[in-house]
């Protein structure tokens, strides 16, 4: 069974830089056909997509995030990490990673439990 956790600071102040890892097991994430996906979910509101990195290595950002999020991939450790640039307190999000067999949008197969991710000075 795949499984997903997602590990990084739980704080960031305004104008940072956001940084996670999602560390997989159970899968390599270089298997063919599968989708790595970072979702977050502000504060009452719902799963919202913000990129993905394919089993080739694609990235695919939602376009209103695409300047200030990059995904990248340790194929050795079998983990891949979300950066997101100047970060405000809007940012502040249940984020989760995902495996998915479609490139974007919020639907997953596969969810990590998430990490609360709070923007504030």
């Amino acid at each position: 069974q795949v499984r997903l956790q997602e590990s990084g600071p739980g704080l960031v102040k305004p104008s940072q830089t956001l940084s996670l890892t999602c560390t997989v097991s159970g899968g390599s994430i270089t298997s063919n056909a599968y989708y790595w996906k970072w979702i977050r979910q502000p504060p009452g509101k719902g799963l919202e997509w913000m990129g993905t990195i394919s089993f080739s290595g694609t990235t695919y950002y939602k376009p209103s995030l695409k300047s200030r999020t990059s995904i990248s991939r340790d194929t050795s450790k079998n983990q891949f990490t979300l950066q997101l640039t100047s970060v405000t307190p809007e940012d502040t999000a249940v984020y989760y990673c995902a495996r998915s067999i479609s490139q974007g949008g919020a639907q997953y197969n596969y969810l990590g439990q998430g990490t609360q991710v709070t923007v504030s000075s």
